[in-house]
């Protein structure tokens, strides 16, 4: 038989599949206004899994694993489906829809914005590609930013969330969870670092380097080069500079900016010492209201989902139904609830989508708890 004999029983079959999915799916929707007149819940667990049971029990001895897999997908979209009919806004929905109504069309221009560190950190550096005109006012954590949003000392604030070649800013994820907040835009910021010293400082009288846990791993090639020198952890990069130049001590050098070479009076003895040419920081900005400006076409969100198998994989089949496109998954632990995560997803889809709405009414039926972060776009 030809290959093309074989597709074309493949195209006849596809064909039924089709029709007979289409038809489940209107018989799920005629149950899904069934259980709503009856006062019943869209996922029954018990059916799922005995009907799951029993497609894998009648299935071929090699098939029974795809079956699962298979008619759980079927499953998910039909309570997508379902949900849909019943429940076509949600107070998420309703948020996003007077957002995008209340936004101004322009990002402000100027405002008061929070940022970790001292003049010369890098959030400084964001902040001023974020803004025209900011009134940067620097804290020493990143607790002390996000509470400065909360308490309406600042309307902004600029935090660091992952780096290129070092990875997620995990203590940022962490207060993501504690603070209640939104992010409002993003921007990726070139990061080059280099061994500042005093004037006149030689290599080789080195015998402490400073700087942001992130910066060191980002130049660890470089700070192999130097054994005997000790690598010292501080709070930001910005601030190993200014120790620097406040020290009387010729030994002691900073992992840090450009801008702080100048900043701080300082002699670069070592230019771009990091890792990778290609290093780049992603910044959020994030706001106490949730605020929606035009071209928004990245959104945020933090999950909590059922300690069960396959709930992720149920939750990425949603994903994928809708056709979203998921560009960062993110887990970490929850101190509180012992081997359970919460997950971070960023999601490529504009706001306007209606496929995204759909899946924002669609987050409590797919999640035991969940928070909306925001929807914004990036300057790169």
């Amino acid at each position: 038989m030809e290959l093309t004999n074989y597709r074309e029983q493949l195209d006849r079959i596809d064909s039924q599949i089709l029709s007979l999915f289409s038809e489940r799916m209107a018989i799920s929707g005629e149950i899904a206004q069934w259980k709503q007149e009856n006062s019943m819940p869209v996922l029954d667990v018990r059916r799922e899994k005995e009907k799951l049971r029993t497609m894998e029990e009648k299935s071929p001895a090699d098939l029974g694993e795809y079956s699962v897999s298979l008619f759980s997908l079927i499953m998910e979209l039909s309570r997508s489906y379902q949900n849909r009919i019943l429940h076509p806004t949600s107070p998420e929905t309703e948020a996003i829809a007077k957002a995008l109504k209340e936004t101004p069309q322009l990002f402000p221009e100027t405002a008061f914005v929070a940022c970790q560190g001292v003049e010369g950190a890098y959030s400084g550096i964001a902040c001023e590609k974020l803004f025209k005109r900011p009134n940067i006012i620097y804290f020493t954590s990143f607790d002390a930013v996000f509470s400065a949003i909360e308490k309406g000392l600042c309307r902004y604030g600029v935090i660091p969330v992952e780096n290129s070649t070092a990875g997620t800013v995990n203590a940022v994820y962490d207060l993501m969870r504690k603070h209640d907040f939104r992010i409002v835009r993003s921007v990726r910021v070139k990061i080059d670092h280099n061994l500042l010293v005093r004037p006149g400082t030689k290599l080789e009288e080195i015998r402490e380097i400073y700087s942001h846990a992130q910066a060191i791993a980002q130049c660890s090639a470089f700070l192999q080069s130097l054994p005997n020198v000790k690598v010292i952890p501080c709070e930001n990069t910005a601030i190993a500079a200014k120790m620097v130049a406040e020290s009387n001590d010729p030994g002691i050098a900073a992992l840090s900016s450009r801008a702080c070479c100048k900043l701080y009076g300082l002699e670069n003895l070592k230019a771009d010492v990091q890792d990778s040419g290609n290093n780049h920081t992603r910044f959020i900005c994030i706001s106490k209201d949730l605020e929606i400006y035009p071209g928004a076409d990245r959104t945020s969100l933090m999950m909590v989902l059922p300690h069960e198998p396959g709930s992720l994989y149920k939750l990425l089949s949603r994903f994928n139904a809708l056709g979203l496109n998921l560009t960062k998954l993110e887990s970490r632990p929850m101190p509180e609830r012992s081997f359970e995560f919460m997950f971070y997803f960023d999601l490529d889809t504009s706001v306007y989508s209606p496929r995204f709405i759909q899946l924002m009414g669609e987050l409590g039926d797919i999640s035991e708890e969940h928070e909306y972060l925001g929807s914004y776009s990036e300057v790169i």
